[in-house]
């Protein structure tokens, strides 16, 4: 008898509204799990339309090439989402599937009430439905049904990177400038949806061209009171929501969440507009220019899919309908941000209907990026875990914005806040709002809180008035419970000269961005530089001999302002937030051979497009621009970088596309050095050791190498499920999201068989022997062989060297030999150097060593 399974692991689209925090994303409230009706995610046994039709052109071209006589040059066809929601024919059989999902439901819950929520059609087959428990176990028991998942709850997780990067003087010039980079390619997000009135999101560019409409993208944009008509264009080219799942649980609201793919939150504006907002908007926050904002593929087309939402986030049943439908509508590239709260359980963390529909959409051909997620820096936190799928981690850019306040005693302390400066040369009493009460003692009785300047009636404005004024910052900043906004404004209200922040120690684990002001502030993030600050304005305070009451405040000082930003910073490094491999395989904490993450790419302190009803962070509510944080963040840089990629190499697969990203990375920062990695929440900096391949995966994003790869790495939809199918116990799992039987395979593969542009093995035990296949996607090449074994490991390459055609593959054998038992993670790479200039690199990693006794 097949059993319901009771999948409920909490997901979250992984954000930072001006903090980032290391346990951030707790679960939402999954009170629904338990109760009589629930949502639940229905697969059926029967093939999807994307695999139809790849099983109908399949035999259509052996039909058609037996006329011949000769099948052997003919290579398997790769199919491309072309207008397939355009198709009539694709029409009538959409209609058919959602008509038989009809028909199973009527004659497996007879006369009872249900509500079919989706039919899901073209990466699975298989429907949404909101339905008892009873009701879910009797439609497990039916032939047809393959799996039956409960709904489980989802959570949601730039003006200078181009530079950064190098995009001006490299890749795009190198393509034909910004003005056509991305030209042609759609690029898909599934997050908080968009707000269409942002300049960065307009149908002409900055030098009124119009944007070309892709033939190839068939997407609408819905029409509601919020969306109304005419907010697509020529750039934005599709838009839609996805909310039945919250709708059947009463708790969608729609003055808040709005019923349309507008943006609500923010989140969704921010990252679209760092993978493709338009070239020249000027960043303007708090009537101060931070300069030009650009996408990384400024001429690429967006289209929306919202399926997270303000107030509660979002659910697996409308994700992955958002994920068929931006397949069948044809984008290029699918950039999210959606991880899991917790490992999914069963046999093997790549098992679950989000990684499974990712996975279709990769056999249709689209390139995945998703968010690595914010729960670093610990081994094993990795939150996206699937080898089809491109996992990004966070890294730093060498802009920052640096404040500080330099004391009476000359002592200077660094900050961090977009503030004017105190005027130059003068310094100014400080004063503590603690000091600056009307009654303390009474004040302080009824609100413990009452440091954090949230309140102007509490203040004697005679004493602040032409001072600065010292507040705290405590949690409740983070939980959005205080804001530097409301203070501000209550120190503008008592004539202060300016703000000075001062960080309760309780606060750790936090990313706090700038954060806009428009008065001379500054907010001191580390709680010893704050001990510093309130040590000086004590040991100052004049207090009467008699009534210890103070009579005079000696601290004095100045604020250097924030705006404007400096270039010298050592960078990338990986920010402790990013989480870390290894690859988790399976709830247990067993290893997967596979190496996460990808590829990191800038994802603190970045500059995106803001929606104009963004309430979630106060500090830009109402501002067109804001700096956030986190690998929310870094995914769009790359879902940017591989539309550039897609543009030039239009028949790449998206293993190519991750390839080419991969193998030209970056070891080194800008001081030449070996870029660095974070290790702890509290003081980041001071803990940081070289970055391993479990930190930064194959290294840092290089857009300008990655149009040039030299050699590529592909790997096809029927590797993924040789390795699928060599997971142990992993049949039943298999077959019912795929169909596919694992008995019927000759062969299976593990991770580190897989033809990806690296190699990890989790237990190496004596000696291994690993094969990788090249492709030469350019000129006629010899290239030779460099080794940097991983300790404690015996590692030799065959060939050493070798001359490759152009198109021509070669195959390579890397065998690993254990020298000595160890448990311990070690790390080499293999560089392939080219005549002509490329460089393929290939990172090694090996976990646990076994070796035989004559080897030790």
């Amino acid at each position: 008898m097949r059993r319901v399974s009771m999948v409920n692991f909490g997901v979250f689209l992984l954000f930072c509204f001006g903090f980032l925090s290391n346990s951030f994303g707790q679960d939402y409230d999954d009170s629904d799990v338990n109760s009589t009706t629930a949502v639940y995610i229905v697969t059926l046994r029967q093939a999807p339309t994307l695999h139809l039709f790849q099983q109908e052109a399949e035999v259509t071209r052996v039909r058609d090439n037996s006329k011949h006589g000769d099948t052997s040059k003919f290579t398997r066809p790769k199919l491309q989402p072309r207008n397939i929601s355009k198709s009539r024919y694709w029409r009538s059989r959409r209609s058919a599937i959602a008509q038989a999902h009809d028909s199973l439901l009527r004659n497996a819950l007879k006369g009872e009430k249900y509500i079919k929520l989706y039919s899901f059609h073209y990466l699975i087959n298989g429907f949404a439905v909101f339905v008892s428990s009873q009701q879910a176990d009797k439609l497990s028991k039916r032939k047809e049904v393959a799996n039956v998942v409960l709904d489980f709850s989802v959570r949601t997780a730039t003006t200078y990177t181009p530079q950064f990067m190098g995009l001006p003087k490299g890749a795009w010039v190198k393509e034909g400038g910004y003005e056509t980079a991305g030209e042609g390619i759609v690029i898909g997000f599934i997050d908080t949806g968009i707000d269409p009135t942002h300049p960065s999101f307009n149908g002409t560019d900055t030098s009124q061209r119009q944007y070309p409409i892709p033939n190839h993208f068939s997407g609408v944009c819905e029409v509601t009171p919020d969306f109304p008509s005419g907010s697509c264009n020529r750039k934005l080219v599709g838009a839609r929501h996805f909310a039945q799942s919250a709708i059947t649980r009463g708790i969608f609201n729609s003055s808040e969440d709005y019923a349309s793919p507008f943006d609500g939150d923010g989140h969704g504006t921010h990252t679209a507009s760092i993978a493709a907002g338009n070239h020249g908007v000027s960043a303007v926050v708090s009537g101060h220019n931070f300069g030009s904002a650009s996408g990384i593929a400024p001429r690429a087309h967006i289209s929306v899919y919202k399926a997270l939402y303000k107030s509660f986030g979002g659910f697996a049943a409308d994700v992955v309908a958002a994920i068929d439908q931006a397949a069948q509508d044809g984008v290029d590239i699918l950039s999210l941000s959606i991880t899991p709260n917790r490992r999914p359980p069963g046999v093997a963390t790549f098992f679950n209907p989000l990684d499974m529909a990712m996975l279709s959409a990769v056999k249709a051909g689209i390139f995945v990026v998703q968010a690595a997620g914010n729960t670093g820096p610990s081994p094993k936190s990795m939150s996206s875990f699937s080898p089809w799928i491109f996992t990004v981690g966070a890294a730093t850019h060498d802009r920052v914005y640096s404040n500080s306040i330099t004391l009476g005693n000359n002592v200077s302390i660094p900050g961090i806040g977009l503030a004017l400066p105190t005027d130059e040369g003068k310094k100014y009493t400080l004063i503590s709002a603690l000091d600056a009460l009307k009654n303390k003692s009474s004040v302080v009785d009824k609100d413990m809180y009452v440091g954090e300047c949230q309140d102007y009636d509490n203040f004697d404005k005679d004493l602040v008035h032409g001072n600065l004024l010292i507040c705290s910052y405590s949690i409740r900043f983070v939980l959005g419970l205080s804001t530097i906004k409301q203070a501000l404004a209550v120190a503008k209200n008592l004539t202060a000269k300016g703000v000075v922040f001062y960080m309760d120690p309780y606060v750790l684990g936090f990313q706090i961005n700038p954060t806009p002001m428009d008065m001379p502030g500054i907010i001191i993030p580390s709680s010893e530089d704050s001990k510093v600050l309130l040590k000086y304005y004590n040991s100052s305070l004049e207090r009467s001999g008699t009534t210890k009451e103070i009579v005079r405040f000696g601290a004095v000082a100045a604020i250097s302002g924030g705006r404007n930003p400096n270039f010298s910073d050592r960078a990338p490094k990986i920010m402790y937030y990013s989480a870390r491999g290894p690859d988790p395989e399976d709830s247990l904490f067993n290893d997967a051979d596979i190496l996460k993450p990808n590829l990191v790419a800038p994802g603190n302190s970045i500059w995106g497009a803001w929606s104009s009803a963004a309430t979630e962070s106060t500090e830009f509510e109402g501002e067109n621009f804001a700096m956030m944080s986190g690998t929310s963040m870094a995914a769009p840089h790359i879902a940017g970088v591989a539309a550039l990629i897609k543009q030039k190499f239009r028949k790449f697969s998206p293993s190519a596309i991750a390839s080419a990203l991969s193998t030209t990375s970056v070891l080194f920062d800008n001081k030449g050095e070996a870029i660095m990695a974070q290790r702890a929440y509290a003081n980041p900096d001071q803990t940081m050791t070289p970055a391993t391949p479990f930190d930064m995966g194959n290294g840092f994003v290089n857009a300008t190498a990655a149009l040039n790869p030299g050699l590529i790495f592909d790997t096809s939809y029927e590797d993924y499920m040789s390795f699928l199918c060599g997971i142990n116990g992993s049949a039943p799992a298999v077959f019912n999201y795929t169909g596919k039987n694992c008995m019927l395979r000759n062969a299976t593969i593990s991770g580190s068989d897989l033809n990806l542009p690296s190699i990890t093995v989790s237990r190496l035990n004596n000696t291994r022997t690993v094969q990788r296949l090249v492709t030469n996607i350019a000129g006629n090449e010899t290239y030779n062989v460099g080794l940097v074994p991983p300790f404690d490991v015996l590692m030799k390459v065959s060939p050493t060297q070798f001359s490759i055609a152009s198109g021509e593959t070669k195959l390579l054998s890397v065998i690993l030999t254990a020298k000595k038992n160890s448990s311990i993670a070690s790390f080499g790479g293999i560089k392939l150097f080219g005549n002509a200039g490329h460089v393929v690199h290939i990172p090694v990693s090996v976990t646990v060593k076994i070796a035989l006794k004559q080897l030790t």
